[in-house]
């Protein structure tokens, strides 16, 4: 027993000593990784359900109130990294948010992300419906920058602008994948995401194209301070209806999003409060070859 206590403390030392490398490594264990996350819960006071609030806020307070959407699936040391750098990072930042990890199970073998964003700010909402601000995140994406604000502001805001895995460069203009912040109404405006998307690619083209459609100009803050680690990973299959979807994205802006969520085949089957995070369990059913046929 005092053998297992004493590698639990010095797993703690090393893994704050050495950062996010070495606890990817270190981490082997399911007990271990509570260990840490506790951990992470005492140091920074963060509350059951990824929640904080800046020391002092009250209830008349007037800053705004963040929540951080993160679709799940199958990434379990990911998640951990992710936790461990983010509740620091905005904390430093001194915002008053909670971190939401939307996790996708069932019979659906593709990674619906852009349905699992849809459930996670309505679901957020009913947990507590006076969010100002959505922050989109990929669970791989790692902020290097203090200076990178996680707000909202008058427009849609595209946060990952600068990536390692593309040489800090931006892909293409219209990008708006990976981080972003769009406040509460906007987000309402746009029909949300659309819950067709399962597999990778298209459903970050198709919500660009809804910002042009409603006039909203993406921001972008500047690539020296917008800059983000990418964890690796492998690349997750392809959607193979992503270009008939994309071709045919206006004749579903007004319906294929959160006013169709009721239709698109999924239970929310648990909401738990967590050491660091709120975690939001979904089932989606298993789609067929055929999802959307545009006559």
């Amino acid at each position: 027993m005092r053998q297992m206590r004493l590698r639990r403390l010095i797993l703690l030392q090393v893994a704050c000593a050495l950062g996010l490398t070495a606890y990817l490594n270190l981490v082997k264990t399911s007990v271990e990784r509570k260990t840490l996350q506790k951990a992470v819960r005492t140091d920074g006071n963060v509350g059951f359900g990824g929640k904080w609030s800046p020391p002092g806020r009250n209830l008349s307070s007037t800053s705004e109130k963040v929540a951080i959407l993160v679709p799940f699936r199958d990434r379990e040391e990911h998640l951990d990294i992710f936790l461990r750098h983010m509740h620091p990072f905005l904390q430093r930042q001194g915002i008053d948010y909670v971190i939401y990890v939307i996790e996708q199970h069932g019979g659906e073998p593709m990674f619906c992300k852009g349905l699992l964003y849809n459930v996670g700010y309505t679901e957020a909402l009913k947990d507590d419906p006076t969010y100002d601000c959505f922050i989109l995140h990929d669970v791989d994406l790692l902020p290097e920058d203090d200076r990178n604000l996680y707000t909202c502001s008058k427009s849609p805001l595209h946060l990952s602008v600068a990536i390692d895995k593309f040489d800090y460069n931006l892909p293409y203009t219209d990008l708006f994948g990976g981080v972003s912040a769009i406040t509460k109404s906007h987000y309402r405006l746009l029909n949300g995401y659309s819950n067709l998307f399962c597999g990778w690619g298209g459903e970050d083209d198709d919500m660009s194209l809804r910002l042009k459609r409603h006039m909203l100009e993406i921001s972008r803050p500047e690539k020296d301070v917008a800059r983000y680690k990418m964890l690796p990973h492998n690349h997750t299959k392809e959607n193979p209806q992503r270009y008939i979807l994309l071709r045919h994205w206006l004749a579903r802006a007004m319906t294929d999003g959160l006013k169709s969520l009721h239709t698109a085949g999924y239970n929310v089957t648990s909401t738990s409060h967590r050491e660091l995070y709120t975690h939001i369990l979904v089932n989606i059913s298993k789609r067929g070859a055929e999802v959307y046929h545009p006559w």
